[in-house]
C-alpha cells in the first residue's frame, strides 16, 4: 500500500516566500532599493518627482507579480519574446499525413 499524495502546490516548497525563485527576489529588492534611494536623494514635493521615485519600485512588483498559467509577468513576457522573434516550425501530421493521392487515376 505504497501509495503517496502529492500536494498540488509542491512546486512553491522550492520558492522563496512560496513567490519568488533567486533571480525574482533579487529584482524586487533591487527596485525597490532604487526607489528608496531615490526618495531619499530627490525632492518629493511634487507629484512628478515622487512618481519618478517610487518607479523603479513599481515596474519591479508588477514584473515578479504572479500570473495564472505561468510563474509571473517577467516569465510571460520572456516566453512571449521568445515566440515572436525565433522562427516557428510547424510540422503537419494531421489526417492526410500519410495518405497518397488516389483522386488521379
Amino acid at each position: 500500500m505504497n501509495s503517496y499524495l502529492i500536494p498540488a502546490n509542491s512546486k512553491k516548497s522550492m520558492l522563496k516566500f512560496g513567490v519568488f525563485n533567486n533571480f525574482d527576489l533579487g529584482l524586487f529588492i533591487f527596485g525597490i532599493a532604487t526607489s528608496l534611494f531615490l526618495l531619499m536623494i530627490l525632492p518629493t514635493e511634487r507629484l512628478l518627482i515622487a512618481m519618478i521615485a517610487i518607479f523603479p519600485g513599481v515596474f519591479c512588483a508588477l514584473l515578479v507579480m504572479p500570473v495564472p498559467n505561468y510563474h509571473n509577468v517577467r516569465t510571460f513576457i520572456k516566453i512571449a519574446w521568445e515566440f515572436f522573434t525565433t522562427r516557428q516550425k510547424y510540422v503537419w501530421k494531421g489526417w492526410c499525413f500519410n495518405e497518397e493521392e488516389t483522386d488521379k487515376k
